[in-house]
């Protein structure tokens, strides 16, 4: 009797995993395939789609720090109006972008060294500016870095690529090799064998990626040399873990497991973009260097 039940319960625990892997996968293709079509169509399709993404994942975070903020929603239509799609000044962009590189690496110290990110009224306004509405800023004006202002969807997939990818690596060497804890107090399952595994597995995209570019978009690929996509997957392998340990910590402040329910078997949309809201600002800044240096 005892052992029919062990395996009645090994059984079911084997179908129920089973079905969270066929939902995470169906839910996980949908939510690439709608980014990558709406990219890829047009700039206005790319910035609709964004905007929608950053009202839901601000929506999401303003939930986690307990604030109920309609002038949130104002600023990030403002921002992404004058900041991202009709830019009317490149200094108001560059002052942008110190500001929130600030409050990110103020944010790594919270996570580093306080048991607890302080976060009293004034603070959640900042960290709502400078990290959640900045963050989506950045990654709509990735695309348009050209000098001549052209909409460059490859750029943007080519980021998200990378960070998908070093997500991927990560998790499998991790769960598969991990031994040593990466930051065990904010992410138990986070280690530093599943981060050496995600900065190989976003290099090797940062190759293929420069050699897929070159051979099909020669043009755009001249713009950046294979060491610029290399560089760039160090950039988004540090810092997108670094944003993913920042929402780990935000999340287990506000004792959830996920940030929201709209993906079913990932959570909410803030747990999907997380290491790329955080990395973009960085992202933008080192492509920035490129072409003013070059």
């Amino acid at each position: 009797m005892e052992v029919a039940q062990k395996t009645y319960i090994c059984c079911y625990w084997k179908i129920y995993n089973m079905k969270e892997i066929l939902i995470r996968t169906l839910s996980g293709v949908l939510y690439i395939s709608i980014i990558v079509f709406a990219m890829f169509t047009s700039r206005e399709w790319f910035m609709g789609l964004f905007f929608v993404l950053g009202i839901i994942t601000l929506s999401e975070f303003l939930k986690l720090v307990h604030l109920t903020s309609y002038l949130a929603y104002f600023l990030l239509a403002a921002g992404f109006y004058y900041l991202s799609y009709s830019v009317f000044s490149d200094n108001a962009v560059y002052l942008l972008l110190i500001l929130s590189g600030f409050v990110n690496l103020f944010l790594l110290k919270d996570v580093l060294w306080t048991s607890k990110i302080p976060m009293f009224e004034k603070k959640k306004y900042i960290t709502v500016i400078f990290y959640i509405i900045s963050g989506f800023i950045f990654l709509t004006l990735i695309p348009v870095m050209d000098i001549h202002g052209k909409f460059l969807p490859e750029l943007i997939v080519a980021v998200f690529i990378l960070v998908w990818c070093n997500d991927t690596f990560a998790f499998l060497i991790g769960k598969n090799f991990g031994k040593h804890k990466l930051l065990e107090r904010i992410s138990p399952k986070k280690t530093i064998e599943g981060f050496i595994g995600g900065v190989l597995g976003s290099l090797l995209a940062g190759f293929i990626i420069f050699k897929v570019l070159q051979a099909y978009s020669p043009d755009e690929a001249q713009q950046y040399p294979l060491w610029v996509w290399i560089a760039l997957a160090i950039i988004v392998s540090i810092f997108g873990t670094i944003g993913d340990l920042i929402q780990s910590k935000f999340k287990r402040q506000a004792g959830v497991k996920d940030s929201g329910i709209i993906m079913p078997g990932h959570g909410g949309l803030y747990d999907r973009l997380d290491s790329i809201i955080y990395a973009s600002p960085f992202v933008y800044a080192f492509l920035l260097i490129v072409d003013n240096v070059s």
